[in-house]
Formats: C-alpha cells, structure tokens, sequence
C-alpha cells in the first residue's frame, strides 16, 4: 500500500494537483538516537486538501426554479418509498452526491482505486462545479435506476453558459451529456474514460429552461461500455439532442500517473 500510495502521490505532482499546497511542517525537527545512532524527526501535516469536508453541489439552492424542484421531488421521492406495513426501504432510484464523490459507488473498482479515492475525493470536482455562484452557469443533479440501468439528469443553465442569443452554448450541452454518460458508465463499469462522442442537437434550449438527460445502457463489451442518452424539455415533449457514446475502462492509478 505504502508503494501504491507513493506512485499516487507522484502522479498527483506530475499533474500539478498539488502545485498550490504543498505539504508543510507542523513540528520542528527533533533528533532521536537509537544505538548510538542520531536521525532527524519531522512532523509532517498533509495538506488541508485532502480532508476538508466535501460540498455536495446536488442538493437544491435558491436558484433551483419551480421545474427544477418538482422534477428533484419527484424523483428523490422514489429514492425511498414506504411497504403497505409502513415500513421504509430502498426504492428505485438513488441521488448521486456531486461529481467529487459519485465514483465510491462505482461497481467495477479496483484496489487501486479505493486508495487513489480516499486520498482525492475531498476537493476534487468537476470544473462545472467551480463556479460556485448559485444559478450562474451548471446546476443539476443525477439520480441512477439500478435496475433499468438508467441514470437520469435534471439541468438547469444558467446565464453564463449562453451561445447562440437567449439559448444555451452546444459546447455546455456536450460537457453536460459527458457528465452524465461518464458518470452512468462509471456506476456500471468503473473508472472510465470518454471515447467517442457522436450528438445530434435537434433543437435549441432556451437559457435558464429545466430538461432532462437520460442515459441508458446499450451494451457492454470487453472494457467497452455502449451508452445512448437523450435531451428532453421538462415534459418529454421537445428532443433537444439525441447521443451515442462509447466509453473504456481504464486502470485509475495508471491514469493519475500520466501513463
């Protein structure tokens, strides 16, 4: 563990993640002799990095609209439900906590995995969580069906994401669309990687509108993981864009170190 850690850590100094917080001493250097031999003891702290409270960006704020409110009640509604003899259980559907921390449910996790996750779940996020102004650019949470394997995404943008006049940048649709296909392969197959792409918009959505993005798994192969996921207004009555992605599975330690 202690040589896996080490590789992690030169990973995480190789991509930079640690260039604005080193470690630093907590103690001042104490010497200790044993058998006549004098070394130098230093107190290191980790950094605060590593073990501040993560923020959960999935729960509602006082952006969230009318539609994107009833769409978040309705499905964490069915996240438990209640048996005929009154008793509370598991239901369908399960909300995913922010993108920092989804990957602790992933099914296909490896040793290296679970260590690399411990050490850098507490800040990592995805940059549509950066901006940290509610309603500003990406709000949205994502609620997975186990069962029907689907994973199912209510989005609302905000001003900041504006393209065309009045409507919201295809480039903000893409990241969304990988957000949510990344995040379902994942669940299904663990650490993955985004291979192909191929979206279709059909229809503009307005800036500051709620809709939804479905994703459904097509098949698994191998360390390939088939995803299709559709755009839809609030009401399923408007397809904004329709999706096809392929994802692959990747060793999670290879990954941080760059190789």
């Amino acid at each position: 563990m202690a040589r896996s850690l080490g590789r992690i850590y030169k990973g995480f100094q190789r991509l930079g993640s640690l260039s604005s917080t080193q470690t630093q001493l907590r103690h001042p250097p104490t010497t200790v002799s044993v058998r006549g031999t004098t070394f130098v003891r230093t107190m290191v702290a980790l950094p605060s990095l590593f073990f501040s409270k993560p923020r959960d960006f999935s729960l509602p704020n006082s952006s969230w609209g009318s539609e994107m409110m009833r769409l978040y009640e309705h499905y964490n509604s069915q996240c438990e439900v209640e048996t005929e003899e009154g008793e509370k259980q598991e239901g369908p559907w399960r909300r995913l906590p922010s993108y920092n921390r989804f990957l602790k449910y992933a099914t296909g996790k490896s040793a290296d995995c679970d260590i690399s996750l411990k050490i850098i779940q507490s800040k990592a996020r995805l940059f549509t969580r950066n901006i940290r102004d509610p309603g500003a650019a990406f709000e949205y949470v994502l609620f997975v069906n186990s069962e029907e394997q689907k994973c199912m995404c209510i989005f609302q943008a905000g001003h900041l994401l504006e393209g065309p006049p009045g409507h919201v940048h295809g480039g903000a649709i893409a990241t969304m669309i990988d957000t949510v296909t990344g995040t379902h392969a994942t669940i299904l197959s663990g650490p993955v990687m985004t291979a192909n792409l191929n979206i279709n918009y059909r229809r503009p959505i307005p800036l500051g509108s709620t809709v939804l993005l479905e994703s459904s798994l097509d098949k698994k192969e191998g360390r390939k993981t088939f995803i299709s996921c559709k755009v839809t207004s609030s009401d399923g009555s408007k397809l904004h864009t329709e999706t096809t992605a392929l994802f692959l599975s990747i060793n999670f330690s290879q990954l941080l170190l760059g190789e």
